[in-house]
């Protein structure tokens, strides 16, 4: 079929296609007077997703915006949030609606959730392309209801919001409490095992660099046996030269025996000389002798002195000696004693640090959690809240009609072709030659002429004659 063909066709099947569009039209017309009037209230919510949370201290990244945005769409078209809708709306307090409910549903499931899903239907969500800025509208046939029931959704949003926010760090607030309570006691019993081992042991710390007292003894005590044993060795050395005790240095050195020994021999020269003029039995004599025997008495006594006091000065020695040695080794054991207390203290020091910082550390983030769960805060500010439109959104008449106009258009074009199909004719010489297979050699057309659109389509020109219209003539054919 070619374009020829097709107007011949919808011109003579043009009343049909007349009809389906007037009546398309018409259609259109009256259910758009009959639908009741619709009115969108809009409340544009932005989301801060730059500023740092004041209890955290961090701030989302701007990776992370595209799939925030969208949750946060999936939250505002949850069910959770259009039934919290339902309760600041109170609608499931209204007698009516309730009876509407168990009508629907014979009192079956939850008139909330029920309710929730009818509103839900009636909104629309419209995050921005370009910004974190989402728009919240709502469709209803009372402009005053939708612009209270889109700002429920945005509050009811926020509300939900921050209870997805808060109502975690609650339970872990509750969980971190218990945990507290807990790591306080064990931290207790820590301190107290560490208190009373100090009491019984009577050391107050371990500390590392802190100098121990037995150390300091063993210390001092190791000094003086290293003095003693040096005194000791040197009384050792000077007794085993006793037996020449003239020459002992001792005895030589010492100042009285030097002047015993001086007085013996100037005695002993006074009596040489002596001897010359006197007999041994003079009377002076005799007395020369005698004093000269008792300085060497004096001198043997004093030597004897001297001796004594070397053995006696030996003996104290190896006796200091070996009481130093015994006291060190007592000190030594003491010090073992010691240090086996000040690792257990700090076995129990450690204990009580290792409690302490897990106290702390529970505590921390308990209290971070209890802050967080108190928080009234979220990062959710309405920009723009639904006021009552002045205009309504639907039904719009001219944009209804131009689409009744439009689909009419194909459904009479159609419906003439229907026809066509059901009813077939003879409408042009190319028809009719495709028809019979044979070529048209010649046309003939009345002589009356057409009226209306007939005389403008006469004017087209065929390939091989002029358009006969049906209705106005019969053609003949020779072939």
């Amino acid at each position: 079929m070619n374009l020829q063909q097709f107007f011949i066709i919808l011109l003579a099947r043009y009343k049909i296609a007349l009809i389906l569009m007037l009546v398309t039209v018409a259609c259109v017309f009256g259910y758009t007077l009959t639908m009741p009037n619709k009115y969108i209230a809009t409340t544009s919510v932005v989301l801060d997703v730059k500023s740092p949370d004041p209890l955290m201290g961090m701030a989302m990244g701007g990776i992370a915006l595209p799939s925030y945005v969208a949750t946060q769409v999936d939250i505002i078209t949850s069910p959770r949030v259009a039934q919290s809708v339902v309760k600041l709306l109170k609608l499931d307090e209204n007698e009516q609606i309730r009876q509407q409910w168990h009508d629907a549903t014979n009192g079956k499931g939850s008139l909330q959730a029920w309710l929730g899903e009818l509103i839900s239907k009636r909104l629309e969500v419209k995050p921005s392309r370009d910004s974190n800025m989402i728009e919240i509208s709502f469709t209803s046939e009372d402009p005053a209801y939708a612009a209270v029931a889109a700002n429920a959704f945005a509050q009811a949003y926020i509300n939900t919001n921050l209870e997805l926010k808060v109502e975690p760090a609650r339970q872990y607030a509750q969980w971190f409490q218990v945990r507290v309570a807990g790591l306080r006691q064990e931290l207790e019993n820590a301190q107290t095992r560490l208190a009373d081992y100090q009491k019984k042991t009577g050391m107050v710390t371990a500390g590392s660099n802190v100098q121990s007292l037995e150390n300091t003894k063993i210390a001092e005590l190791s000094g003086q046996l290293v003095q003693t044993e040096g005194q000791s060795a040197d009384t050792q050395s000077r007794k085993k030269n006793i037996g020449t005790g003239d020459t002992l240095s001792d005895v030589m050195q010492n100042p009285v025996i030097v002047n015993l020994r001086s007085e013996i021999i100037r005695q002993e020269s006074k009596l040489q000389e002596s001897s010359l003029n006197l007999g041994r039995n003079n009377p002076q004599y005799q007395a020369m002798e005698s004093e000269i025997a008792a300085l060497k008495q004096k001198m043997a006594d004093e030597t004897q002195r001297i001796l004594n006091s070397i053995n006696t000065a030996n003996n104290v020695n190896l006796q200091k000696r070996a009481e130093l040695k015994t006291t060190i080794e007592s000190h030594k054991q003491k010090e073992i004693q010691d240090l086996a207390q000040r690792n257990e203290i700090a076995v129990l020091e450690r204990d009580v640090q290792s409690a302490q910082r897990a106290y702390d550390t529970v505590v921390q983030h308990f209290t971070e959690s209890n802050l967080q769960s108190q928080s009234n805060q979220t990062n959710i500010t309405v920009l723009t809240p639904a006021t009552e439109p002045t205009k309504r959104s639907s039904p719009q008449m001219m944009k209804n009609l131009l689409i009744a106009i439009f689909v009419s258009t194909f459904l009479g074009v159609g419906g003439a072709f229907t026809a066509e199909m059901l009813d077939q004719r003879v409408r042009s010489s190319d028809a009719l030659a495709e028809m019979i297979g044979a070529p048209i050699l010649i046309q003939f057309k009345q002589k009356t002429e057409p009226a209306g659109i007939l005389r403008w389509l006469s004017k087209f020109k065929l390939k091989k004659g002029k358009i006969a219209a049906s209705g106005i003539g019969k053609i003949k054919v020779v072939t």
